[in-house]
């Protein structure tokens, strides 16, 4: 991309502030290139596609999810588009109020609640999804079918390895001490006097 720097300045400016420690290029080029790749992605979906349906990334994957999976407890809705319950409330309740999902309580448990797409949800999937893949298909463009579906296994496998060993790993980086709650990134407001 033009006006962007290079992964290999990046590369060298690290190991030099490093001074010596080695770093592994092509495992953090594989990381870089990843997020990199993810947020170019979204970015142009949700400039394309996804404005004109007047949606979010997050909510066309949670509509997305629900589409697929039909009714579900939010729960695994949350968990298959990669967001917090919280999260999932409040993109849930936005689409809800447009019309396209609805939320119900769960018929033999009261502390859960499912969610289903409306007819128009249901029709804005079948409208937006040919669309949606149709970038996709513009996104990979300069691969081949074959580097298609190696691209895909190896993402997959990058997935797999953090979900199957992922615990573990933080476990021992951080010797058994539950990870520090996240942080929005603000500071704590001073006291008013």
């Amino acid at each position: 991309m033009p006006g962007q720097r290079s992964i290999t300045q990046a590369e060298k400016l690290a190991e030099a502030k490093l001074g010596g420690i080695p770093v592994r290029h092509e495992q953090m080029a594989v990381v870089a290139n990843i997020y990199r790749a993810a947020s170019a992605v979204r970015q142009h979906l949700e400039n394309s596609v996804l404005r004109g349906a007047d949606l979010t990334w997050t909510a066309f994957v949670v509509l997305w999810v629900v589409w697929i999976w039909g009714e579900s407890e939010t729960r695994h809705v949350a968990e298959e588009a990669g967001i917090s319950k919280g999260t999932l409330t409040g993109v849930s309740r936005t689409l809800e109020k447009r019309g396209l999902l609805r939320r119900a309580g769960h018929p033999t448990d009261g502390r859960l609640v499912l969610l289903s797409l409306t007819e128009e949800g249901e029709e804005l999937m079948r409208r937006v999804f040919p669309a949606f893949n149709e970038e996709e298909a513009f996104v990979a463009g300069q691969l081949d079918i074959d580097e298609c579906r190696s691209v895909a296994d190896g993402l997959r496998r990058v997935v797999l390895q953090v979900e199957e060993h992922g615990e573990e790993r933080r476990r021992v980086l951080l010797d058994g001490a539950a990870p520090a709650p996240r942080r929005s990134g603000r500071r704590p407001s001073e006291p008013r006097s």
